[in-house]
């Protein structure tokens, strides 16, 4: 492109998403301070990134997420960072052993070791023996030094050049509103019930095309991405016993047969963008709670 050469070059990549694509880093306005003591991969920036983006909504609490590419494996909260990334691993205990970790708060020894060789763990502050473990395990680290509290002042525009054109498109910065969020059922939500809802909708902001995550106890049990015609049952599936009296967040089309799947995984709340009239009736069928945030968030 030659957009490129109005760009302070950093350095080139190994190589781009592909071996045999190169690839090129560029000094952007907003840039995070952090510190590695190796080069960061493209894969490595583009997960580290969808990482931080999940975590940092979580900036205040014991907070952990799993990532890779454009996929969010896990999140999950906890009295303590260790029980929230033995919880994430619990969610998705294959993905995330090739994932990037990423922490919302100082990593001790107890939380690196359990680790594997294959992730790479991104926080605020290690400890110096965590980071001892670490070298000797050769288990990649980054220390994010810009505070997860100004994450989202560093995110930038989207620019995707297209054969139509170049689009550029703000960020997603939308937050829950009282004024748009409506439990629109006539079974109202519990408290631990809505904060599993907020939660749910955070990480479902982060998962791409007609996303869907179920979470239950602030874990993830399941996340579904880029599936449409059956995508309800698959979560479903994924989540399989730990859907009963949990959350379900969509951010896609919702038709009254996903509703009746979601019953008969006993689903206990759905939270999604707007609620028809024939989605409402079923809910109150099924003594389900339904809640209506009044805007869709997805990436895609």
């Amino acid at each position: 492109m030659s957009s490129n050469q109005e760009l302070e070059l950093i350095r080139e990549l190994s190589s781009g998403i592909n071996e045999h694509q190169s690839a090129k880093l560029y000094k952007s306005e907003n840039m995070i301070d952090y510190e590695a003591d190796f080069e960061l991969s493209y894969t490595d920036i583009k997960s580290i990134t969808l990482a931080l983006s999940v975590v940092s909504e979580f900036f205040d609490v014991k907070a952990v997420v799993s990532a890779r590419n454009s996929h969010v494996f896990g999140a999950a909260l906890a009295p303590s960072l260790q029980e929230a990334l033995t919880k994430v691993i619990d969610s998705n205990p294959i993905d995330v052993q090739n994932s990037v970790i990423a922490a919302s708060e100082k990593v001790d020894t107890d939380f690196v070791k359990m680790l594997t060789s294959g992730n790479l763990i991104a926080a605020p502050e290690f400890s110096p023996n965590a980071i001892e473990y670490l070298k000797h395990r050769d288990i990649k680290y980054v220390v994010i030094k810009t505070p997860l509290s100004e994450y989202k002042k560093f995110t930038v525009d989207k620019v995707t050049v297209t054969p139509f054109g170049t689009i550029v498109e703000e960020p997603n910065q939308k937050e829950l509103s009282k004024d748009t969020f409506k439990v629109a059922s006539k079974t109202k939500p519990t408290v631990e019930q809505i904060e599993d809802a907020v939660f749910a909708w955070k990480i479902v902001k982060y998962v791409k095309s007609n996303a869907i995550v179920i979470t239950k106890g602030f874990k993830t049990t399941a996340i579904i991405q880029g599936v449409h015609s059956s995508a309800m049952e698959l979560a479903l599936d994924y989540s399989c016993d730990s859907s009963k009296e949990a959350v379900m967040a969509v951010d896609g089309y919702v038709t009254p047969h996903d509703i009746d799947v979601a019953a008969q995984g006993r689903i206990s709340v759905v939270i999604l963008p707007f609620a028809t009239p024939d989605l409402i009736k079923l809910c109150n069928k099924y003594n389900m709670v339904l809640i209506s945030t009044g805007f869709t968030n997805s990436l895609d």
